[in-house]
């Protein structure tokens, strides 16, 4: 089964919006393995932006990502990092397809909202970033035989 990483940025957070957030991925049928409410450390921010370090957005970006706590998590589910790039919409608010997180409640592409790991090693890299192998809770979800 994929795994995927996915983070609440401080824009959601602010907003309330972690429970509306979530609820689109469980009724995907989508498995939540891990959570965490924090603040990101400058380190951690500078390690999970490292491919993007000296492009023109990159210190604002860091600068955002560390103005506010994030809730991060990482989800579990057969083709899990399309299906939550799909529900995320594209990250410029106007292009994001009706429907997805980004289209309905972003919209400047600075705040939008959630990251969502882009491939299988990008995924890898940033859960254990964030999580130790022992915070991921691995458990039978009933509910995949039915989707």
């Amino acid at each position: 089964m994929e795994k995927t990483f996915l983070m609440i940025k401080p824009d959601g957070v602010q907003r309330g919006l972690i429970g509306e957030i979530i609820s689109r991925f469980e009724r995907k049928g989508l498995q939540l393995q891990a959570a965490k409410f924090m603040i990101l450390s400058e380190e951690l921010a500078e390690k999970h932006y490292e491919e993007h370090k000296g492009k023109s957005f990159y210190e604002p970006l860091l600068s955002f990502i560390t103005s506010g706590p994030v809730f991060a998590m990482v989800w579990s589910g057969d083709n899990v990092i399309a299906l939550t790039r799909a529900l995320i919409g594209k990250t410029d608010a106007i292009d994001a397809a009706p429907g997805t997180i980004r289209s309905d409640f972003a919209v400047h592409t600075n705040f939008n909202l959630i990251h969502g790991s882009d491939s299988i090693q990008n995924a890898e890299r940033e859960i254990n970033l964030y999580f130790k192998p022992e915070e991921l809770v691995a458990f039978e979800h009933t509910i995949q035989r039915w989707i």
